[in-house]
């Protein structure tokens, strides 16, 4: 079978997928953020499910990642309540990435041009900007660590660029984790009545999140700006 016959393949199936998802979602979202807006009752619905209970749970994973609506942190604390710390970060991990994986191959294999057109808002210049940048995979890597800075729309975006997607996966499971992890610890301490733990923990991460959210603009201006996007932008304007 020729390149080009099985990326046909890889779009179609993408494609089904997609529809697959969107048509699940528009079912079930309702219910969906009923669920994962109280930790009690995603545990509930979890635990009810038996062994096919971490799969579900992974899926709600992937579902966060690829739909904002969804609250991921919930989900992410949901996953050290159900499962403690070893089971929840593995399973929240897998989630993050199988989403990212989804997110990204759609830009990149077909849904290019509908990301583009989203990208011409003036709130969305400064990914414009990074994409044209040297240090890209930097600046992504600082994106994803920084509590409180915009990140899954940013998975679709690097979908648009020449980023290998070994290198684009790695940085996003680097800069990640330590939050993933921080928020199932969060999760475990609740279940196993930890206050203290749960306290400063939580602490240390509302902290880090509410100066990611004062500094944001200053950060996303500061890691856009690049003397070369700024000198091509002025060439092409004359």
């Amino acid at each position: 079978m020729n390149k080009n016959r099985k990326l046909l393949i890889y779009k179609i199936l993408l494609v089904l997928l997609g529809i697959f998802t969107i048509t699940l979602v528009m079912k079930y979202l309702p219910r969906i953020i009923e669920l994962t807006v109280s930790l009690d009752k995603f545990r509930g619905y979890i635990v009810s499910l038996g062994r096919s209970g971490s799969i579900v749970f992974i899926f709600f994973q992937i579902l966060q990642t690829v739909i904002a609506p969804i609250p991921g942190e919930v989900i992410q604390v949901a996953g050290g309540y159900i499962y403690d710390v070893p089971l929840g970060i593995i399973y929240t991990t897998v989630g993050m990435l199988l989403g990212a994986i989804i997110a990204f191959y759609f830009t990149r294999l077909i849904g290019g041009s509908f990301i583009q057109k989203l990208l011409k808002g003036e709130n969305s210049q400064w990914m414009k900007n990074i994409m044209d940048s040297k240090k890209f995979s930097f600046i992504l890597f600082i994106v994803f660590l920084v509590p409180g800075l915009p990140k899954d729309f940013l998975i679709y975006v690097a979908g648009l660029t020449s980023i290998k997607p070994l290198r684009f996966f790695g940085i996003l499971l680097v800069s990640r984790f330590p939050w993933l992890l921080a928020s199932v610890s969060i999760g475990s301490n609740l279940h196993y009545g930890n206050y203290v733990s749960t306290m400063v923990v939580s602490f240390i991460a509302l902290i880090s999140f509410v100066l990611g959210i004062v500094y944001k603009d200053k950060l996303i201006n500061k890691l856009s700006y690049d003397k070369n996007v700024q000198e091509s932008y002025k060439a092409k304007a004359n």
